[in-house]
């Protein structure tokens, strides 16, 4: 085996816990390899740390599987994903939920979602691509699911030399495939849906809804499929308007309702967000709850300042259309938006608009989505519910 020679800041990172180490922090590679190969890695005074794969053309050069020396095989994955199986048995609805999150369940690059009968698998680094086909048996051995769709369509890929590419794993069925969240119905498109088709991590926020919207007339902004939508009309919300600026989503969103019976309190709309809000505050228009839920506005640390800005607009256009006593329920996805970063963007738009703001709850993704504490990255969505005043 191969031995990855790392900095003193490297190593310290590792030790810490965090399963990165990114190519500026490797010092030198002993021994033959080939990239995606499991590798050993040591300090510079040659102390070992343990195992990852390495791949040299990838700014995470590094990704950490074990503090040990175990051979990397299909016991080694039938025990990590044993492993992550028991934790969504224990604290999840385990009927659609994420099954394996990446690093955070020492799996690195592997994300798995169940809907229903399905999964759904991405493999976003080399070193766990090339297991793909034993990976497969194992979640066919573990789960029995009646189909496995890949959905390896996403960009970071490229970066590790890999194609970006979809298709069926196991099993041939119709991608579009329903499941249920809290008593309501959706339709999921595991082929071209967004991600791997639907978003597990806000399942929890959805759930928290259930106090704030009973009679109120609810704006959903980048309602996606509907999700947020239809459990608000769930909850008793005597009417909830939803925009996207997907034509597909919208399309499926309406199809949701119909499909709940929720249609005559459903109204779903293509618009752009921004344009909508304005619009809207323009003809003084006033809903009793107001969720923005918008895709990441930022893929880097470089673009915080201009994604700052979006979220400062987006919140300050929803606080204006809040009578006193209302809800504005606001998240952000972009793991390099901090939660106290996010809450003083909110804040400020608060303050620009004269508006006073209560913290009711504030939350993160769903237990699914397991936090590594080491690694900061894989505590992504932040999730307020403010009283506006």
């Amino acid at each position: 085996m191969a031995r990855a020679i790392v900095t003193k800041k490297g190593a310290a990172r590792l030790k810490v816990g965090h399963p990165w180490v990114f190519a500026s922090d490797i010092v030198a590679v002993q021994g033959n390899y080939e990239p995606g190969d499991v590798v050993e890695i040591a300090d510079e005074r040659g102390r070992f740390l343990g195992q990852g794969y390495f791949n040299p053309r990838s700014q995470i050069a590094l990704r950490f599987l074990t503090p040990g020396r175990e051979e990397i095989g299909p016991a080694f994955w039938q025990r990590r994903l044993e492993a992550a199986w028991e934790y969504r048995r224990r604290f999840v609805d385990t009927s659609s939920c994420r099954v394996v999150f990446a690093e955070a369940d020492f799996i690195p690059a592997l994300i798995v979602d169940k809907f229903g009968d399905y999964l759904v698998m991405q493999s976003l680094a080399l070193g766990i691509a090339r297991w793909e086909n034993t990976l497969v048996e194992l979640l066919v051995e573990l789960l029995a699911p009646r189909g496995i769709y890949a959905r390896n369509d996403v960009k970071v890929r490229e970066i590790e030399g890999l194609p970006l590419e979809k298709g069926y794993l196991y099993g041939k069925f119709d991608p579009l495939i329903q499941i249920e969240e809290h008593g309501l119905r959706f339709w999921v498109d595991v082929e071209n849906g967004q991600k791997t088709g639907y978003f597990l991590d806000q399942r929890e926020n959805r759930a928290a809804l259930a106090p704030f919207v009973p009679g109120a007339r609810v704006l959903d902004c980048f309602c996606h499929t509907g999700a947020f939508a239809l459990h608000a009309a769930f909850y008793g919300a005597r009417e909830v308007v939803g925009i996207d600026i997907s034509p597909e989503a919208v399309a499926m969103a309406k199809k949701n309702a119909q499909l709940n019976g929720l249609d005559p309190v459903c109204r779903f709309k293509v618009g752009n967000v921004f344009d909508e809000l304005r619009a809207l505050a323009e003809r003084r228009e006033r809903y009793d709850v107001v969720i923005l839920d918008p895709p990441a506005f930022t893929k880097s640390r470089q673009a915080l300042e201009g994604a700052a800005r979006g979220y400062k607009e987006i919140n300050l256009r929803a606080l204006k259309l809040i009578p006193p006593g209302g809800f504005l329920v606001t998240a952000s996805c972009s793991q390099h938006m901090s939660s106290e970063l996010f809450r003083a963007i909110v804040a400020e738009a608060a303050s620009d608009t004269n508006r006073r703001l209560r913290l009711v709850e504030y939350r993160r993704q769903a237990k699914d989505h397991p936090v590594l504490v080491a690694a900061p990255e894989t505590e992504y969505l932040k999730f307020f519910i403010f009283q506006v005043f």
